[in-house]
């Protein structure tokens, strides 16, 4: 008797039509997706050459959101940022844009399809908060606190480091930061003179670029390099 009861319990139970349950699938994914974007890793467009060759035009790169929820930004990494009051002086005024158009624009985002935003940001981590980065010493090296950087394995084929001079003071939550392609990045270098001195604040970085995605020939993790693992240089930390 209780299995014929428990028979007609679920034939009553409500079913999902078939045609309605791939969208829902479909719009499941993309929430989670949503979530993941929002919280954890976001994949961003690369649309310059600015970081050659370590990522190239087109190229997707993820982004860890919660990695310096657990550990301070360090020099070698390289992070996405919002340049809104560094890289970018003034109120940004956002175009009014079609309600259609702002949903294309997130689910772009949500798989990295879609250009980077005017304000985002991507560049090389070369001081941090305390730091004095001067170029350049007499080998034509980028000196960070007296110990000098040797840049070869990242920097795009036969550019010197920085064909401007500077000798900067990083302040306490502030990065300066450069391209891998000196001759065709606006970094640091390009906004020493605006109102933020070419600094970037720590709380507009968004997170740190991990992995290339796309395309799968240059898929590849983007590790620290290891000149910034200098025991001289590791031990000048702030």
């Amino acid at each position: 008797m209780d299995a014929v009861v428990n028979d007609q319990r679920d034939s009553s139970r409500a079913r999902v039509p078939a045609w309605l349950e791939f969208p829902l699938l479909i719009l499941g994914a993309f929430f989670v997706a949503f979530l993941v974007k929002t919280f954890l890793v976001q994949a961003f467009y690369i649309p310059s050459g600015s970081m050659e060759d370590t990522l190239q035009v087109g190229d997707r790169v993820l982004v860890n959101k919660v990695v310096y929820h657990v550990r301070p930004i360090e020099r070698g990494d390289i992070v996405v940022f919002d340049g809104t009051g560094s890289f970018i002086s003034g109120p940004v005024v956002e175009p009014d844009v079609m309600p259609l158009e702002r949903v294309t624009r997130l689910l772009g985002d949500i798989v990295g399809l879609a250009p980077p935003r005017d304000t985002d940001f991507i560049k090389r981590v070369i001081g941090v908060g305390g730091d004095r980065v001067v170029c350049c010493d007499a080998q034509d090296r980028i000196t960070v606190n007296g110990v000098p950087l040797d840049e070869r394995d990242y920097l795009y084929r036969n550019n010197p480091p920085s064909k401007q001079s500077f000798d900067v003071l990083v302040p306490e939550g502030k990065l300066w930061v450069m391209g891998d392609h000196r001759s065709a990045s606006a970094d640091s270098r390009a906004h020493m003179g605006e109102p933020g001195g070419g600094f970037v604040p720590v709380d507009h970085v968004i997170g740190r670029a991990f992995a290339v995605v796309w395309p799968f020939s240059q898929a590849q993790f983007l590790e620290i390099p290891a000149t910034f693992e200098q025991p001289a240089l590791v031990d000048s930390n702030p």
